[in-house]
C-alpha cells in the first residue's frame, strides 16, 4: 500500500472516531441522519456543484443507478448505527461495526474483484481482526455476564455491531466499484448520494413534525458538526481505494478504533480500558502490516 494511501486512512480513522463520538453523545435517531444530511448538503454545496456541474450530465443508467444503491445502503447503515449507539457501549458497537464490515469487505474484494494478498497482508488483517474481538470486549463476547442488565447490553450491542458491519460491506464495495472500476469522483458518490439519503429520511420528521421540531432543537449543533466533518472521513477513504486494494484499504481503517478506544474509553467513562488499548496495539500492528503487504 503507497505510503499515500495510509496518510489518507489514518487521517480519515481520526476524523471518523471523533464524528461517532459526536454521535453517541446525541443519542439520535433517523430524524438525526437526516439533520446531519442537509447540513451535508448545504455546507457542501459549493464543491459539490463545481464538481457536479460539468460531470453529472453525462451519467447514464449505470452510474444513477449507483448513486441510489450506495444512497439506499448508506441510510440503513447510518439508521442502524445510531439505533446500537442508543441501546449500547459505544466500544462494543463501533469495533464490531468497523471490524467485520471492512473484514468483509476484503473478503469480497478478493472474491468479486480478483485482488491479491500477500503473507504479510493475511497476518495484518488477522492482527485487526483480534485487535477488533479485544476492544470489542474480549471473552466476554462469549461468557455470559453476572449482571443480566449488562448482559442484555451487550447482546444487544454485538447485534447492532454486527449488523452495521454487514451495511458497511454493503455499501464499501458498490462505492469501492464505482470509484475503482466506472472511475466515479469519490466526492460526487457521497454528495449525490447525499440527496438520496434526504429524501429516504424525510418521511421520519414529517410523521411527527412536534418531537421533530424539539429534537431539531437540541440536536442542530451536533448534526452541524457530524454534517461538516463526516463526508471528509469517508471521502479519504474512496480516494485510498484508488490508489491501493480494496482489500488492503479496507481493513487498514480500522485505524479509527485506535482513536475511538481512547476517546470513548476516556470521555464515556466506557470500561476495560486496558484491553481495549491492547486490542487497538493489534490493530495498529496489522494496519501496518497491510500498508507494508
Amino acid at each position: 500500500m503507497p505510503f499515500s494511501a495510509l496518510a489518507l486512512l489514518i487521517t480519515a480513522g481520526f476524523i471518523h472516531a471523533g464524528w461517532n463520538i459526536v454521535a453517541k453523545k446525541v443519542g439520535g435517531d433517523a430524524r438525526f441522519a437526516l439533520f446531519t444530511s442537509l447540513f451535508l448538503a448545504l455546507v457542501w454545496a459549493p464543491l459539490g456543484i463545481w464538481l457536479a456541474w460539468d460531470v453529472v450530465p453525462t451519467w447514464g443508467l449505470n452510474e444513477w443507478a449507483i448513486i441510489l444503491l450506495s444512497g439506499i445502503l448508506h441510510v440503513i447503515y447510518y439508521v442502524v448505527l445510531l439505533r446500537g449507539y442508543r441501546k449500547a457501549d459505544l466500544t462494543v458497537v463501533y469495533p464490531l461495526a468497523r471490524g467485520s464490515g471492512p473484514l468483509l469487505s476484503s473478503i469480497a474484494a478478493l472474491t468479486l474483484f480478483g485482488e491479491q494478498v500477500s503473507t504479510l497482508g493475511i497476518g495484518g488483517i488477522a492482527g485487526v481482526v483480534l485487535g477488533v474481538f479485544l476492544i470489542a470486549g474480549g471473552p466476554k463476547l462469549f461468557l455470559a455476564a453476572k449482571d443480566p442488565v449488562q448482559r442484555q447490553r451487550l447482546h444487544i450491542g454485538i447485534f447492532y455491531g454486527l449488523l452495521t458491519g454487514a451495511f458497511i460491506a454493503c455499501y464499501t464495495v458498490v462505492d469501492g466499484y464505482a470509484v475503482k472500476f466506472m472511475l466515479m469522483s469519490p466526492i460526487l458518490i457521497d454528495y449525490i448520494g447525499n440527496f438520496v439519503r434526504i429524501v429516504v429520511l424525510a418521511p421520519t420528521f414529517f410523521h411527527d413534525r412536534v418531537t421533530g421540531i424539539d429534537l431539531w432543537k437540541k440536536q442542530w449543533k451536533y448534526a452541524l458538526i457530524v454534517g461538516v466533518i463526516s463526508p471528509v472521513s469517508y471521502v479519504l477513504v474512496l480516494y485510498a481505494v484508488k490508489l491501493a486494494p480494496l482489500s488492503h484499504v479496507a481493513p487498514a481503517r480500522e485505524v479509527s478504533m485506535l482513536f475511538a478506544a481512547i476517546i470513548g474509553g476516556h470521555l464515556l467513562k466506557e470500561g476495560d480500558r486496558i484491553q481495549r488499548l491492547i486490542g487497538a496495539i493489534f490493530i495498529a500492528v496489522g494496519v501496518i502490516a497491510l500498508a507494508l503487504g
